[in-house]
């Protein structure tokens, strides 16, 4: 859209397009479709000594609770390596990817997420501009305030799978595909 023609800006309805089952912001002018597709977070469980590495929020949403170190992947990035990038930014951390942990689908927000089991590297950890604070932690003593459900899932299917080399990637527990009326925390 040209600056040059302010009555040809773009204005959205939403509406079922011909053709399609489902209401979309399609735009008055060009007849343009906005798809409003899932965003990809890619994360780590990463492992050092048998304790996981785990960050302190300090931006929203669920500051102040504790998280794996994740974000949305970025474009021109494989998965992993917006693993390792998440790990960098969050913790200060370099990590060694094993494989594939898990996917999970988080629709009501909108969210496919991709964990990674990792391995930490013996380079020191800090807080990224993100974190509040992170730590190493045992799995008998891991932090009461658990940002997001996935978290804990994530954790469990690392218990389940820390001694195989060949595995299934994890998902979601049926229960937890809706919206989430629990406060944020799945216990393991």
């Amino acid at each position: 859209m040209s600056h040059e023609q302010p009555g040809l800006a773009p204005r959205f309805q939403r509406i079922i397009p011909q053709d399609d089952d489902r209401e979309r912001r399609v735009c008055d002018h060009c007849g343009f479709i906005d798809y409003e597709n899932p965003r990809i977070i890619v994360g780590s469980v990463a492992i050092r000594d048998g304790r996981v590495l785990l960050c302190r929020r300090a931006i929203e949403p669920r500051k102040g609770y504790w998280t794996l170190p994740a974000g949305f992947m970025e474009k021109r990035e494989s998965p992993a390596e917006g693993a390792c990038r998440e790990a960098w930014e969050e913790a200060r951390a370099k990590l060694e990817i094993d494989q594939l942990l898990g996917v999970y689908s988080v629709p009501h927000i909108g969210h496919v997420q991709l964990i990674y089991r990792a391995r930490l590297l013996d380079d020191p950890i800090a807080p990224g501009p993100e974190s509040e604070e992170v730590g190493l932690f045992e799995f008998d003593r891991l932090p009461s305030t658990l940002a997001f459900p996935s978290v804990s899932w994530a954790l469990q299917h690392y218990l389940e799978t820390q001694d195989q080399t060949d595995f299934a990637p994890r998902s979601a527990p049926l229960s937890g595909l809706g919206p989430d009326t629990s406060g944020g925390v799945v216990g393991l």
